[in-house]
């Protein structure tokens, strides 16, 4: 029968811990990676400089490889220099022995990363890529390691002390890796002059690309919004709408020279029948609706709709062009 340790690693010992013990022991390991970082800060080498150089002269991609946690960092730092504007591909160090030496090109370049620059694998690339004859930046703690002293650049952060108990997990030395690859990503974005418009054209889904579309992308168009001529009755304007399944909060009030006029919102009436005031139906929606109201202009982003929304407490927002005729309707419900 296996008994209840059959799972237990090999000679470990488990431990038995108060929450304040256990959230001292997480702060003193933030605060260990931290104290590093802030080290690396305040004595940046001056190979950073000459590495952004590099990276500033490439045409082609960079190509960043690494093996172990040094070889997951190096995909999280290329996934960040190809969404700020730096054609980038990951390389794995034993793929690349069957196949995808191919991803390399001749206008290409490396970053290699390796915390003691005698990674095995990562050393075996070095005589194949001097072939191809591509530049080479390491991101390594020793600068005159093998990797470094077969690279172009070297960026030495030097000799780390893990966080782990053991001194032997990748941790303050990932952490680095990880800030210096932003750091290089971030600073080439700067410099090539990378806008928020760039920015969304890499970011298309999700929250973030939302953010960032023009409100003309993301409105209800004023084709399916309800809309009438002013001087329509309340009863009239509420009944005769037919927009499909669509059905927008608000009805939207035009002039004869098509300018937006106002805006009457469910919310509205709502607030009629609360208060008894009924005979409004019968009057014109001129009378009730909000003249004037907020609007947003076409060209503006979704998250500038998103802060005049929330300032206001609104639920429409009409979207105008330059001559204020209403272009469509950024619903909130369309953006959270």
């Amino acid at each position: 029968m296996m008994n209840a340790d059959s799972n237990a690693t090999p000679n470990s010992t488990p431990h038995s811990a108060t929450p304040f013990e256990v959230l001292s022991f997480a702060q003193s390991i933030i605060q260990h990676e931290s104290n590093a970082l802030q080290s690396f800060a305040e004595e940046m080498p001056i190979e950073f400089f000459e590495a952004i150089k590099l990276l500033q002269n490439c045409s082609g991609a960079v190509i960043v490889s690494g093996i172990g946690k040094a070889g997951w960092i190096g995909q999280k730092i290329s996934a960040s220099l190809a969404s700020t504007g730096t054609r980038s591909h990951f390389l794995h160090p034993t793929e690349a022995f069957h196949g995808d030496f191919g991803r390399i090109g001749p206008d290409d370049m490396m970053l290699i990363l390796s915390n003691s620059g005698e990674t095995d694998e990562v050393l075996r690339l070095l005589p194949i890529i001097a072939k191809i004859d591509v530049p080479k930046v390491a991101i390594t703690a020793n600068g005159t390691s093998s990797l470094a002293k077969n690279c172009d650049i070297s960026i030495p952060y030097g000799r780390v002390e893990e966080a782990c108990d053991l001194g032997l997990a990748p941790t303050t030395s990932t952490t680095l890796m990880l800030a210096i690859g932003d750091s290089l990503a971030i600073v080439l974005s700067r410099l090539k002059g990378f806008t928020s418009m760039d920015f969304a054209q890499f970011h298309p889904g999700g929250s973030l690309g939302r953010k960032l579309q023009k409100v003309e992308e993301a409105m209800r168009p004023v084709s399916i919004c309800r809309t009438v001529v002013e001087g329509t009755i309340t009863r009239q304007a509420l009944s005769d709408q037919n927009v499909g399944s669509r059905r927008t909060g608000a009805i939207l009030v035009i002039r004869a020279d098509q300018t937006l006029a106002g805006i009457f919102t469910d919310s509205d009436l709502v607030k009629l029948l609360e208060r008894k005031q009924d005979h409004f139906l019968d009057l014109p929606l001129d009378d009730v609706m909000t003249s004037n109201p907020k609007t947003i202009r076409s060209g503006k982003y979704v998250a500038d709709a998103t802060a005049v929304l929330s300032e206001f407490s609104i639920s429409e927002l009409p979207v105008v062009d330059a001559d204020g005729k209403p272009l469509g309707i950024i619903d909130i419900t369309d953006i959270i």
